[in-house]
């Protein structure tokens, strides 16, 4: 079973360092571990299969998703906690996206997070029954939503159906030969990466009850970071180290796929990354102060360095 303190070290804040105490709060990341780990200790499933779902769900990460689920839940005033079952489950499609990713037929990575991935650690045909099972522990968790629970698992469905679309748009093709790539690009990533991270976000607003208007702020929001978040990532991958991010670096732009840096270019992607920024900043004004940390969770992923 993981270790909590593992994600323990992973006003308006407007400049990144700051921003990083507000994202990753303590008292919240306990909150999602151990609401994960009691998930994972009540299956049913024989204990290879659940040692092999701790190991992808448990082991350490940003939390981002499901953290995102909480903060938009108080965002449209109520309190954290009443979001807990839909964040984790969208956190469980996450980390099933990660497990089937890493597998030798699709991008054959032998690191995740500084450790190896699962079908290192548990050999391949667990690697696949584990990822299958995340699936299901997902659904298990959407439907045990605190508000709405089929409108929440119906969220999440949706979302991990436009992620596998954007999976194999990014992986298999299947673009007419009109679409531009900067196009292909957005689609790409409004599906693979988006979809989670906005479903996070508009989950954790239905849970909290929000009225029409504060669902539509939060909407554009995630719609802007999801894309924010892809835009940084493949700024990093081009000018980090693997030691540095727990991850291989590069693979994307030697295996030929579209990437911002590949498509824009460094000096337009921060700029792409600038813009989206602006524009999240934006989509929030008619939240008020009760989106005070998610201006900081912009601020955060906009100038993140892993």
């Amino acid at each position: 079973m993981a270790i909590l303190s593992d994600a323990l070290h992973s006003s308006r804040m407007r400049t990144a360092p700051a921003a990083k105490l507000e994202v990753f709060c303590p008292a919240l990341l306990v909150e999602i571990e151990d609401r994960l780990a009691r998930f994972v200790r009540d299956t049913a499933y024989p204990q290879n299969l659940r040692d092999a779902v701790a190991h992808a769900l448990l082991g350490g990460g940003k939390r981002l998703r499901p953290l995102l689920a909480l903060r938009c839940c108080e965002a449209v005033g109520a309190s954290p906690k009443d979001a807990i079952e839909a964040a984790v489950s969208v956190e469980m499609v996450h980390a099933f996206s990660l497990v089937h990713d890493d597998l030798p037929a699709l991008d054959n990575d032998l690191l995740r997070r500084g450790r190896p991935t699962l079908h290192v650690a548990f050999g391949e045909a667990m690697a696949i029954l584990a990822g299958d099972a995340l699936l299901a522990l997902a659904m298990h968790a959407a439907c045990s939503a605190h508000r709405d629970p089929a409108r929440i698992a119906h969220e999440v469905t949706n979302a991990t159906s436009a992620m596998i679309v954007g999976q194999v748009y990014d992986t298999l093709g299947g673009f007419s030969e009109s679409t531009t790539p900067h196009d292909r690009l957005r689609i790409i990533h409004n599906h693979k990466t988006g979809a989670l991270i906005r479903c996070a976000c508009r989950v954790g607003a239905i849970c909290g009850g929000a009225r029409s208007e504060s669902f539509a702020a939060i909407d554009r929001w995630g719609d802007l970071i999801g894309l924010m978040f892809q835009a940084v990532d493949d700024l990093l991958d081009v000018t980090q180290t693997a030691e540095h991010i727990g991850k291989a670096v590069r693979k994307d732009s030697d295996a030929g796929k579209l990437t911002y840096p590949s498509v824009l270019g460094l000096d337009e992607t921060r700029q792409e990354i600038a813009r989206l920024r602006a524009s999240a900043l934006a989509a929030l004004e008619p939240l008020g102060a009760n989106a005070d940390h998610l201006l900081s969770i912009t601020e955060y992923l906009s100038a993140r360095t892993r």
